[in-house]
């Protein structure tokens, strides 16, 4: 579904992502995940076209993304930040409506996708009036999600959603994402930087370390065939977390 070949980018002195070859499969969810700094989020951004590569191409479903049709593209793949990033003067409706509404929807149609929405991702439907400020974490999340599914995109792209949330309400969240993907059976790609998470998630882990991939594929293959020693030390370093997911599966 998505295919970068080639791709790097560099800011400033930094080499954030050295030229990478990566194939997203569709209707998986693959988990981009490692240390701070080591180009996970700057991928993700490459992939939805919001900075533009220094070298190689993008491809969405085999059509490479042209800069100048670049918005195009964008619609076509839906974004999830920590928190939601939504804009703090549009109510919970207005954020999800947004972009619809500036591609002139008619109303009738967006209240439909709107209530779709709320109960797919178990909004409280007397939330969709409030401001941000007037909504919990959890909830700004699920705002978040909405608008990012409002145009039902191909591909959905999640950076850290859940990294902002106090640990109950992640677990809750964790769940209730995971069902969505299963239902919706769209090509996910989130970044996370919890081994735990990106087991829990993912059919694909790639492990990324200062701008390059050093091993991607099942968190079995990366903890019993690590490809280098930072592979090992990474699980290692993790292995409580791992230990108890395994028990809360049980």
């Amino acid at each position: 579904m998505l295919e970068l070949t080639g791709v790097s980018k560099q800011f400033g002195q930094k080499q954030a992502v050295h030229p990478t070859d990566l194939s997203i499969a569709p209707k998986r969810t693959t988990v981009l995940i490692g240390p701070s700094g080591c180009g996970k989020s700057t991928l993700l951004r490459l992939m939805i076209g919001l900075i533009r590569p220094d070298t190689g191409h993008v491809r969405l479903d085999g059509e490479t993304l042209d800069p100048a049709e670049s918005i195009t593209f964008r619609h076509r793949m839906g974004y999830v930040i920590q928190e939601g990033g939504l804009f703090p003067h549009l109510t919970a409706r207005g954020n999800v409506t947004l972009l619809p509404r500036f591609l002139r929807w008619d109303a009738a149609r967006c209240e439909a996708r709107v209530t779709q929405l709320t109960e797919l991702t178990q909004f409280p439907a007397d939330g969709l009036d409030r401001f941000p400020a007037e909504l919990s974490g959890g909830q700004r999340q699920r705002v978040g999600l909405m608008r990012a599914l409002m145009l039902d995109p191909e591909v959905l792209l999640l950076d850290e959603p859940l990294g902002a949330l106090d640990p109950m309400i992640r677990s809750a969240l964790q769940g209730d994402l995971r069902g969505i993907f299963q239902t919706l059976e769209k090509t996910v790609v989130m970044v996370t930087h919890d081994l735990a998470e990106a087991a829990y998630f993912g059919d694909t882990i790639v492990l990324l370390r200062e701008g390059r991939i050093v091993q991607q594929g099942t968190l079995q293959a990366l903890v019993d065939s690590p490809a280098e020693a930072f592979v090992a030390d990474f699980v290692s370093s993790q292995r409580s977390l791992l230990d108890a997911l395994a028990g809360d599966m049980k």
